[in-house]
């Protein structure tokens, strides 16, 4: 900071102003309608009177944390308001044990395939946070072989077969100059497997020496289709609850409803969670200068999966007056149970 900078500072709040907006926010969410002193007197236990509550009320606006409609002497919160409601007046942000207890049974009641996990994550997202969800497939960061199968063709041609951890399989026909006997391609498959089991497909050049020029060009494709795995963009992207979103108060105007649908359809927001550390929760309120179409909104974003093996990420996207507390603990939640369920798929996998 140079000697000619100005920092201009907001005064802290008072517990009572703290209180008072904690209160607009929440009824806010709950009512859709503007909040008016009188009903944050009935609501609290503040012993003031409404007039000393207009007066708070009306620092918290000219400080920014409120506004109110031309029409209506009642407050809305900001995007600051929320702000700050959700880094500091939210609490406890867990889910009740019950409602965890019986999302932990749903998902393991579902077979071990990663299209019904997909499918139920969005589902129960978009109902627990009572928004819009999006989960995309995790995808595999550095793949790491499983299993590698070479089979002869009736032509010059063999047919590489490879698997990857997490069930993600590749092939690639490599021409050869003589036809290699099926005998002699289980050789050269098995010494792939026994050497590079669980190894990042470019570990293998480390630790495959003296390879016969066949070998080498299986080394070579199989390289080509690791890199190709880990170049791949996002996969498919699950969603749920835009039906219900879509009839809040905010989204009544056809255009604004065609802006969310539109975010919803092509969620590049995701890349924020793509980007963070896998079990980071964060909170995007009003686009924050990012993504102007979601100005009406708010997302509630988080990364899970294990590092260096495969990630993806979920979310819930709704207006910005959504019970944060809900979506926080729910996110959350989930991305701690598709991490561990990740895990057993794609580390803990003994094949």
């Amino acid at each position: 900071m140079t000697a000619n900078q100005i920092v201009i500072t907001q005064p802290e709040l008072t517990p009572r102003q703290q209180k008072i907006l904690g209160l607009i926010v929440q009824a806010y969410i709950n009512t859709a309608t503007p909040v008016s002193s009188k009903l944050i007197q009935e609501m609290s236990d503040l012993g003031v009177s409404s007039a000393t509550i207009r007066n708070e009320m009306s620092t918290l606006e000219s400080l920014g944390y409120l506004t109110h409609p031309h029409t209506s002497a009642g407050r809305v919160p900001t995007d600051k308001g929320y702000r700050y409601f959700v880094e500091k007046l939210i609490g406890d942000v867990e889910l009740p044990q019950v409602e965890r207890n019986m999302i932990r049974h749903q998902f393991h009641q579902a077979k071990l395939e990663m299209s019904q996990w997909m499918q139920l994550a969005a589902a129960i997202l978009a109902r627990s946070a009572r928004s819009a969800a999006l989960v995309t497939a995790p995808k595999l960061e550095n793949p790491r072989l499983r299993h590698l199968e070479l089979i002869s063709t009736q032509s010059q041609r063999v047919l590489l077969v490879v698997v990857f951890q997490g069930g993600t399989v590749r092939q690639r026909y490599i021409n050869v100059k003589e036809p290699i006997t099926q005998s002699a391609l289980s050789q050269v498959a098995a010494k792939f497997n026994s050497i590079g089991h669980n190894l990042e497909a470019t570990s293998l050049k480390t630790k495959l020496t003296d390879l016969s020029e066949f070998e080498q060009d299986v080394l070579n494709v199989l390289i080509e289709l690791a890199t190709e795995a880990d170049d791949l963009p996002l996969n498919e992207v699950y969603r749920d609850g835009l039906t219900e979103v879509l009839q809040a108060p905010e989204f009544v105007s056809r255009d604004d409803a065609s802006t969310l649908v539109s975010a919803f359809e092509q969620p590049a927001f995701l890349s924020k969670a793509i980007n963070a550390p896998v079990g980071t929760v964060q909170v995007v309120i009003g686009g924050e200068g990012q993504w102007r179409e979601l100005s009406a909104c708010s997302m509630v974003l988080a990364r899970y999966g294990v590092e260096g093996f495969a990630t993806g990420a979920l979310g819930v996207l709704g207006p910005t007056r959504m019970p944060y507390g809900r979506a926080i603990g729910t996110v959350r939640y989930v991305a701690d149970l598709m991490s561990d369920l990740v895990s057993e798929l794609y580390v803990d996998d003994p094949a």
